[in-house]
């Protein structure tokens, strides 16, 4: 088995990442070419994969845009009336003060959840054991703002 020399630096000056010194004129600064051709480009990729991510992070954040959400925070709630409809509905599970009991504790569930997935908690029960609840848009709106007036 026969050893290969090294490359001097003037055979590896015209190959791209070789990190060789590139002749230059003279008078002028010499070039090191030691930069991987593909690195614009992975860091352009990293940059839209970065943007992607915030921009889906902000759509989850923002959640369905359905109507019936539209309606419900487009009004003003009575946190009265709220915690009347707490007491007929909720108070079985999560308890007269809603301190939690089969359902978990909403003492600063608003700090949890924003209003749009409260909301949608509430409309489709998607925790088991909680139920559906179909309330229309102004009984909810009373609902959160009473869960805001227990933070």
């Amino acid at each position: 088995m026969t050893a290969v020399p090294p490359l001097a630096p003037a055979e590896l000056s015209g190959i791209p990442g070789s990190g060789a010194i590139l002749p230059s004129a003279p008078g002028t600064p010499l070039e090191v070419s030691g930069a991987w051709p593909g690195r614009r480009l992975l860091g352009l990729m990293l940059a839209l994969a970065l943007a992607a991510g915030l921009l889906l992070a902000v759509l989850l954040q923002a959640g369905p845009r359905d109507p019936y959400s539209r309606a419900t925070l487009a009004l003003k709630g009575d946190d009265v009336s709220g915690g009347k409809l707490f007491r007929l509905n909720c108070a079985g599970c999560h308890g007269l003060a809603a301190q939690g009991l089969v359902g978990p504790s909403l003492h600063g569930v608003d700090h949890r959840k924003n209003d749009r997935q409260l909301i949608q908690q509430v409309i489709s029960g998607r925790t088991p054991p909680m139920p559906r609840f179909q309330l229309d848009p102004q009984e909810m709106a009373d609902l959160l703002a009473f869960l805001h007036r227990l933070a």
